[in-house]
């Protein structure tokens, strides 16, 4: 895990204890730092617990009351001594203790701040509200000589940062993934002299981020999202544009100037700006799993951020070619009598739908779910490319409504098993089967996660 001597001595609350919230009590413990922990689900509370060993620590959750002060999770009369740190370690709700004298609360990033009361009162305490990027932040002095790359946007975050670090670990740099994708980056090993840490960035992580310097900047786009959290589109935008403002001024900033605020933001760079467009990427056939114009973009803002590290054009375009691609992201799961089947479960809402089907020109479309809305009129500009649609779930009546109006052929199968079964019947040798559901999932499956693994177990299971 990351630890740092900058967090020795000092007192933390941590609130939220899902696998980043985890990961920070276990590095700031490590780090001689003391910590209060709390979660209001009683099981993530009880989760702390026998992970570290405490022969006594569950009888503190069980009896736990609230009080002026935190509850000790190890007895040291009542066993043998703690593991390093485990004594510097409580449980308490930070919204019913005196918060001062601690040095900050970190708090998960899905936290609604401009709700919740944690914000008023550690203002009140004045005491900083962060997440674990600025604890990763504060310890970067103390890690091996290193780079960091920072990418944000409104779409495409996690495809061009798991991107990135496939084009540097390509080239043979130390690298590792974190942030909102993979592991918590304060759970890992910290990378060798000469790494680079690729972080995906929320605007969430950002808002609780206040001095990550990132080598390299990324921003992909900016279109209306989360507007329940911020003062507006604006507040939101200004969110992204915080990750340039904490750069140092001979740091890179890599800008996808494509709409109005992207390029509000790029026009306040100066000369560190590197700015790139999808219209740089003529052609994307060499790169199997970067198909479409939202992949062009992906695409165009890693091969610059990769040129900011000064790694050569051969190994960059090693890597666009051997990118594997990401689970449920137009994901390629396998060829049949020369269909190919892409799974693309992430899709859950019709804008996420025009990219998919903007990648392919003869499409065999698997579709709905739990719906959001009653129409498909952002996925139209793209229904010259299918051939046939396959409905399924709660919206499969309405969108076969919908794509009969529009001219399409429809067949209502109702369960995802069965149009897949539809779908390979039907197709031929050089068309797709695309499943872009435009839906949530939860009217038959758990998460689109679950929807994408039925969907490969589907597609494998054909003859």
């Amino acid at each position: 895990m990351i630890t740092s001597p900058a967090f020795a001595g000092k007192r933390y609350a941590v609130l939220g204890l899902a696998r980043s919230g985890l990961a920070t009590v276990d590095a700031l413990l490590a780090s001689g730092a003391e910590v209060v922990a709390w979660d209001d689900r009683e099981e993530a509370r009880a989760k702390i617990l026998p992970q570290r060993g405490r022969g006594t620590a569950q009888s503190a959750v069980e009896g736990y009351v609230p009080s002026d002060s935190a509850t000790p999770l190890h007895h040291t009369a009542d066993g043998p001594p703690p593991p390093l740190g485990e004594d510097q370690l409580s449980l308490a709700d930070p919204l019913e203790i005196d918060l001062a004298g601690f040095d900050a609360i970190i708090v998960t990033p899905g936290l609604p701040l401009n709700k919740h009361p944690i914000a008023a009162r550690a203002n009140a305490a004045n005491v900083p509200v962060i997440g674990d990027i600025e604890l990763f932040a504060q310890a970067r002095a103390s890690l091996p000589a290193h780079k960091v790359v920072g990418i944000t946007g409104t779409n495409g975050k996690s495809t061009t940062t798991a991107l990135i670090h496939h084009i540097v670990k390509s080239a043979g740099i130390p690298t590792t993934l974190g942030g909102n994708i993979g592991l918590p980056i304060l759970g890992q090993e910290p990378l060798p002299a000469g790494g680079v840490y690729v972080l995906e960035l929320s605007s969430y992580q950002i808002d609780l981020t206040y001095s990550l310097d990132c080598d390299v900047a990324v921003l992909l786009n900016i279109t209306p999202d989360h507007l329940d959290r911020y003062d507006g589109f604006a507040g939101y935008a200004a969110s992204k544009a915080r990750l340039f403002a904490m750069q140092s001024g001979d740091h890179m900033a890599v800008i996808a100037s494509e709409d109005e605020e992207t390029r509000k933001i790029a026009a306040s760079i100066g000369q560190r700006l590197v700015e790139v467009a999808s219209s740089n990427i003529t052609d994307q056939s060499r790169w199997p799993t970067l198909q479409g114009p939202h992949n062009a973009q992906n695409a165009a803002v890693a091969i610059a951020a990769a040129h900011a590290l000064g790694i050569g054009a051969d190994v960059i375009e090693q890597g666009l070619r051997t990118y594997p691609g990401l689970p449920h992201r137009t994901e390629r799961i396998r060829e049949r009598n020369g269909v190919l089947f892409v799974n693309d479960s992430k899709a859950t809402n019709p804008a996420s739908s025009y990219f998919a089907l903007a990648s392919y020109p003869a499409i065999h479309w698997i579709l709905g779910g739990l719906p959001k809305g009653d129409n498909l009129d952002e996925c139209a500009p793209m229904f010259d490319h299918v051939r046939a649609a396959y409905t399924i779930g709660e919206a499969g009546p309405m969108f076969a409504r919908l794509l009969r109006a529009a001219g399409k052929p429809v067949t209502e199968s109702e369960t995802l098993p069965r149009a897949v079964n539809d779908a390979a019947a039907a197709a031929r040798a050089g068309e797709v089967v695309l499943l872009s559901p435009a839906c949530a999932s939860f009217d038959q499956f758990k998460d689109y996660e679950a929807r994408g693994d039925a969907f490969r177990a589907a597609v494998e299971a054909l003859a």
